[in-house]
């Protein structure tokens, strides 16, 4: 099912949940840094990067995109972390790590909404999410959980 959001499509899958897809973008293979970017409603508050799948588009692809528009990096697609669903905005996310290879000095959503990203430890960014973005605290919960090497 898909409706229309001006320039763009909403893709919504068949419970009628709108399709998302996230990355937990971090710095190494250690996985303890992680970037979180400003929030294009709330400048002052942080949030993993992520939005809606596009037609035509993979989750994959679609997290790979999102964070180059919104966090303005780039990097090597690993494991998913799963599927996260938001009861109260009715959608499911599903969540990848990536571990960033490049830093843009500049991007989409820096140079059009003035978005800030910035690197945190997994204990400090459970804690900026905690303000304002609680269910996305999920996805680093489950990094923790299912860390790259065991």
């Amino acid at each position: 099912m898909v409706k229309d959001k001006s320039s763009n499509s909403r893709i919504f899958d068949k419970d009628g949940y709108r399709k998302r897809a996230a990355c937990i973008c971090v710095k190494s293979e250690d996985e303890t840094e992680v970037l979180l970017v400003s929030s294009s409603k709330y400048p002052e508050r942080w949030i993993v990067p992520g939005g809606g799948v596009e037609q035509d588009e993979t989750n994959a692809e679609t997290a790979v995109r999102e964070i180059l528009e919104e966090a303005g990096v780039v990097g090597r697609l690993g494991r998913c972390l799963g599927v996260f669903e938001n009861e109260e905005h009715k959608h499911r996310t599903e969540v990848f790590v990536l571990i960033v290879t490049q830093e843009l000095e500049e991007w989409d959503d820096s140079k059009t909404i003035g978005r800030k990203r910035q690197w945190f430890s997994v204990t400090e960014a459970l804690e900026k999410l905690a303000q304002h973005k609680p269910n996305q605290r999920h996805y680093l919960h489950q990094l923790k959980s299912f860390p790259l090497t065991t």
